[in-house]
């Protein structure tokens, strides 16, 4: 497929800026692929459509999504856990403001760590960069590895974790930029008492977003952005499933910033993607594996879930054991070896996570609930609305 089919325009009042207060209480679209319905509301038993107190139809939430499983039936959550990967240093002598982006820690003991830049241009081999007040956590930049990307040696000289513990302290939740740089009209005074219109920034990161920005079942740190389809589920949700007797499964995919980046080729057959640390143990193919014989559902939580259990998949359908990096690519057509049912968020055009979903879901089919989703005021994004594509 070409880059082109998986363009469309999203207005800007649709990019969710923060997540809904209930973490279950976003809206889910539910889409049957074989027979190719598309539910967006509430029925009863007998396909009634249910209704609210004004006579308008409900909506189905996340918190639904019970309502579709069974006993036996396997969730497979990718429990990687978010770091405060953001953080604000100045540069020695110009005390220029440089935003460094943590990406993953290449040596412990010599506190090396590969990291993002902006702007670019103005950090080169041999800079230092303050990022507190007091002048004690200090970097200083060794190597240059791609146009943005530099290595950081942090001249901090204490106990591993103390160094990470302060380290984190300054750092803050590493949301999209089309969350933080989201801009907006507003109605200044200038210095004259006039009155006119300016864009300006106007969604800040706060402190809640570090617990916002991460599953509620994340437990092994590495990952720079969330599993967003993973953020729509609650304790109280995940409790009533297991009441129900739905099993969960964890694997460990450390989501990198690839699927922020933009896809420059329009042939999609030759857009590759970056690489990120993944890990399949035992007990979750035992888990899956055992589902599988007895003909239950298996359902992948995110297009992080579906890329790490398609690389770890064999040919007879079973989970492996991995330990290892990916950088599969799953976009249209593609032959599913494990999963038949997903959970996925509504995502932006022309993005691979876009391509994934519909991947699963079937081209045509996912598009088409696309349209219903922006006539029908759904929120895009990882703090947006949510989707489910089953096998029937």
């Amino acid at each position: 497929m070409k880059l082109s089919q998986f363009k469309f325009r999203l207005p800007e009042e649709q990019i969710a800026l923060y997540p809904t207060y209930n973490r279950d209480e976003c809206r889910m679209m539910v889409l049957h692929r074989k027979s190719k319905r598309i539910d967006m509301f509430r029925t009863d038993d007998k396909g009634q459509p249910l209704t609210n107190d004004d006579g308008t139809p409900q909506f189905i939430e996340f918190r639904h999504l019970i309502d579709y499983f069974d006993e036996g039936d396997v969730f497979v959550f990718n429990d990687t856990k978010v770091f405060p990967a953001r953080l604000y240093g100045t540069k020695e002598k110009t005390d220029a403001k440089i935003e460094v982006f943590l990406l993953r820690e290449l040596n412990e003991s010599l506190r090396l760590w590969d990291v993002l830049v902006e702007p670019a241009r103005k950090i080169r081999i041999g800079n230092k960069l303050f990022f507190d007040d007091s002048g004690t956590m200090v970097a200083e930049v060794i190597d240059n590895t791609t146009s943005r990307g530099r290595t950081l040696r942090f001249l901090y000289d204490c106990p591993h974790e103390k160094f990470k513990r302060e380290l984190y302290a300054l750092g803050s939740a590493p949301l999209p930029h089309y969350i933080i740089d989201h801009e907006s009209d507003k109605e200044v005074v200038d210095e004259t008492g006039k009155t006119k219109i300016v864009r300006v920034k106007d969604r800040p990161v706060l402190p809640e977003d570090m617990e916002d920005f991460q599953c509620i079942y994340a437990k092994n740190e590495g990952a720079v952005t969330a599993p967003a389809s993973g953020l729509h589920f609650s304790r109280e949700l995940m409790k009533r499933m297991e009441i129900k007797g739905i099993e969960f499964a964890f694997i460990t995919l450390h989501c990198a910033l690839g699927a922020f980046h933009n896809i420059e080729v329009e042939d999609l057959t030759k857009h590759k993607m970056d690489s990120e640390q993944m890990f399949v143990e035992k007990e979750a193919c035992d888990t899956v594996n055992a589902a599988k014989l007895a003909n239950k559902r298996i359902c992948a939580v995110g297009t992080s879930v579906v890329k790490a259990t398609e690389t770890a998949v064999g040919t007879d359908g079973q989970l492996k054991e991995y330990d290892g990096w990916t950088n599969k690519f799953i976009f249209p057509p593609y032959d599913f070896g494990l999963a038949d049912c997903m959970v996925c968020n509504f995502y932006h055009p022309l993005s691979s996570l876009l391509m994934s979903a519909c991947a699963f879901g079937g081209y045509e089919l996912v598009m088409e609930a696309y349209q219903k989703a922006l006539d029908n005021g759904y929120r895009f994004g990882c703090y947006g609305d949510a989707m489910l594509i089953t096998n029937d």
